[in-house]
């Protein structure tokens, strides 16, 4: 699927195919992570693979894929053939891979004869990219992997996304797959505040008073109540980093880092078996906000004067 309702247009040689992998109904952010790819005319959005998010609750994969069916409903998008059912848990003690719609989906594209690049964006765990190389490996030299997670270099440590599978970070850190890697510190640089979301995003039709109030109701969850890291008046919106490194590489804010070995406590140490990653230190986030901002203000506008999706 390809929103093709500007002015402006990508040539073709700028296209790329994007599976937006995402445990969507985690928190409150991965959705404007995805209406912000799902309006980017440069991407071919040829999968959403529904994410789990751990144990905190039972159906958490299942969460996530009502979620990503309710944001193309809220824009008017056709679901058939797009949204696929990642693995339901993490990689078991065995490390054997689930199966799923949504691993197979992977595999599937990223074998396809199509000479255009195939990105993958994991918001939440590594489950369903690390469950498709262990059955298919073939597919490391032809994707690349953007992965929102870990903790800041060099030592690694407590990071959620990363905890929900640590044993699948292993798996794609130790594979040759070229990942690149946009850790905690890094991912925290896209601040919002409130004020500036209501401003910014609310009046933007549908999706956009559902983003502003999703985001409020999740504010008020006791958990984010209680939360040291939040003030009440500000947000992060660290899963769009995803979505911003393919429209603007920031190519000098990144190191090479030979991809470290996770311990079970989440910190990092030297694997020499393992390859170098890219590792962003820095990303714009006025760049990723304002694209975001234009793309629903434009959309907002245009809905009903001939805007849609391919």
């Amino acid at each position: 699927m390809r929103y093709d309702g500007f002015n402006y247009k990508v040539p073709a040689e700028k296209q790329v195919r994007v599976i937006l992998d995402s445990d969507a109904k985690n928190e409150a952010d991965d959705q404007f992570a995805l209406v912000q790819a799902l309006l980017t005319q440069k991407f071919d959005v040829v999968g959403m693979v529904a994410a789990h998010f751990g144990t905190r609750v039972s159906d958490s994969m299942e969460q996530s894929y009502r979620e990503m069916e309710l944001i193309l409903d809220k824009m008017g998008f056709e679901k058939e053939g797009l949204v696929f059912r990642g693995c339901s848990q993490a990689l078991d003690v065995t490390g054997e891979p689930q199966e799923s719609e949504g691993v197979r989906k992977i595999i599937d594209e990223a074998m396809k004869n199509d000479e255009r690049p195939l990105y993958i964006t994991l918001m939440g765990p590594l489950t369903d990219i690390a469950a498709a190389y262990l059955i298919e490996p073939r597919i490391a030299k032809r994707i690349t992997v953007i992965w929102i997670g870990g903790g800041p270099y060099p030592d690694g440590g407590d990071e959620f996304n990363l905890g929900n599978d640590i044993k699948a970070a292993n798996v794609v850190f130790g594979s040759p797959m070229e990942v690149w890697q946009v850790p905690k510190n890094v991912y925290e640089m896209i601040p919002v505040s409130m004020a500036e979301l209501e401003y910014r995003v609310r009046p933007c039709g549908e999706i956009g008073r559902y983003l502003f109030d999703q985001l409020m109701e999740h504010a008020f969850t006791e958990t984010a109540r209680k939360s040291p890291f939040r003030t009440g008046e500000s947000w992060v919106l660290g899963d769009s980093p995803s979505i911003g490194l393919l429209l603007y590489e920031h190519r000098f804010e990144f190191d090479w880092i030979q991809a470290p070995r996770i311990t079970a406590d989440m910190h990092y140490f030297h694997d020499p078996r393992n390859r170098p990653i890219r590792v962003y230190r820095r990303i714009d986030p006025r760049l990723i906000l304002e694209d975001m901002y234009a793309k629903l203000a434009l959309f907002a506008a245009g809905k009903n004067e001939g805007g849609n999706a391919q």
